[in-house]
């Protein structure tokens, strides 16, 4: 078969890296790729979004399968765009139409969604701003901290989550009507804060059957115990310690089936991956949010834990036989560390010269923002890499990731030694 994935980050080289080993393979392309998925496959320079490229491309490439790694092309309609056209209708994508991704696009529509069908989350209200009086008032109603939510796709930029009352309402305004977040706020979710330990549980459906993969937990602030801005991620681990057997037995009963059953319920013919951003709350689940594809760097730790074929799983979930594939997982700890810019997750420099790789021994460097210049690799992102290592436990795992970190090198480089500081 020949496949192309869309996507230039650390997913889509752990997609990359994990589909070049099947033997259904025949060649792989990425699109546009980095330094690392070039190294596996050939990098195609085509834009994410740019769909008539992209059809040029698979019909003069013979590609065989589409799998779809970040959600802007899914939201955007890619995969409605496939069937729609006759020469590529029967080219399968991996990953949901414009209906399903909604789940991603909309917080609204994802809280209305998981209210319907009984899945267990958090109380919310949605506002614009011709009600932002009620808006007030709501807030008025909930317990600090305040969830403030862009409805739209913010690039991950779009939750607020503030301990002042006034603070919150004057957040509230500047989203609805001053257009803080652009039009992604022009709806605002807000919602009861859970309490509990957040983790991560991601599903493959082929729309009817579907399969759990491993469990992980990511770290998202840039300081050292949790502390500071925001970013994509820091690192992960999986398994995670405190999601027992028990615990991911309730996430199946009351967050996946119901899930899975209100897509059909509600006619939404869903292929692909679905993120369940979980709160563990004294061993209840609660739904956090949904993403319509796998985290990054979550996707690092959980691909190489997954021992089966997972361009054979692709397959399944195409022609939705994916109930008849065999679904192994590695029982040891991952652990992923995350390399990054200077400055980031504000403003910081690109183009710095990467050293060190082939001195990488015991860990899977996983490419997220990088690219060949010449005989160099040089950042070109917030997120540079992810080394992903095995151990017999958390601690173990840490210690070749930490490791290897020293080893690579560029200017400004950054990265949190205390990823599973929680756990250990």
């Amino acid at each position: 078969m020949n496949v192309l994935i869309l996507g230039s980050g650390g997913r889509e080289h752990a997609f990359a890296w994990k589909i070049a080993q099947s033997k259904k393979l025949k060649n792989l392309f990425i699109a546009p790729g980095n330094a690392g998925t070039a190294a596996v496959g050939t990098n195609v320079n085509v834009g994410l979004n740019d769909f008539e490229s992209i059809k040029k491309f698979v019909l003069e490439s013979n590609v065989n399968m589409v799998v779809v790694g970040p959600e802007d092309p899914l939201v955007n309609g890619i995969h409605d765009y496939f069937l729609a056209d006759e020469q590529l209708k029967n080219i399968p994508v991996i990953g949901p139409k414009k209906d399903g991704a909604e789940l991603e696009g909309s917080k609204e529509f994802s809280k209305k969604f998981m209210q319907k069908h009984g899945v267990p989350t958090a109380r919310y209200q949605s506002f614009t701003k011709t009600n932002l009086e009620e808006g007030y008032a709501f807030l008025e109603t909930l317990s600090p901290p305040y969830v403030l939510k862009a409805d739209g796709l913010a690039a991950g930029k779009g939750v607020l989550i503030l301990n002042d009352l006034q603070e919150a309402k004057v957040e509230l305004k500047n989203m609805v009507a001053e257009a803080k977040f652009g039009a992604a706020s022009t709806t605002v979710v807000i919602e009861e804060f859970l309490k509990g330990i957040e983790l991560s549980v991601f599903v493959l459906t082929d729309g009817n059957s579907y399969k759990i993969l491993p469990s992980a937990k990511d770290y998202k602030r840039i300081g050292e115990g949790d502390t500071g801005l925001n970013t994509g991620g820091m690192g992960a681990i999986s398994p995670v310690p405190f999601a027992t057997p028990d615990f991911l037995a309730k996430v199946e009963e009351q967050v996946v089936k119901p899930t899975i059953a209100g897509l059909k319920a509600d006619g939404i013919d869903y292929k692909g991956f679905i993120f369940i951003g979980l709160m563990n709350d004294n061993g209840n689940p609660s739904v956090v949010e949904y993403n319509v594809r796998m985290g990054d760097p979550e996707t690092e730790v959980v691909i190489p834990r997954i021992k089966s074929d997972l361009l054979d799983l692709f397959i399944g979930v195409s022609n939705q036989t994916l109930h008849e594939k065999t679904f192994e997982v590695d029982e040891r700890t991952a652990t992923t560390v995350m390399l990054v810019s200077g400055g980031y997750p504000e403003d910081y420099e690109k183009g710095k010269v990467m050293t060190g790789f082939d001195c990488i021994e015991n860990s899977i460097a996983f490419h997220a923002g990088t690219k060949q210049d010449g005989k160099h690799i040089v950042t070109s992102g917030g997120r540079v890499l992810a080394l992903t290592s095995f151990g017999t436990d958390i601690k173990d795992a840490l210690s070749k990731s930490f490791a290897n970190a020293k080893k690579i090198d560029f200017d400004k480089k950054y990265y949190r030694t205390d990823i599973g500081f929680d756990l250990v």
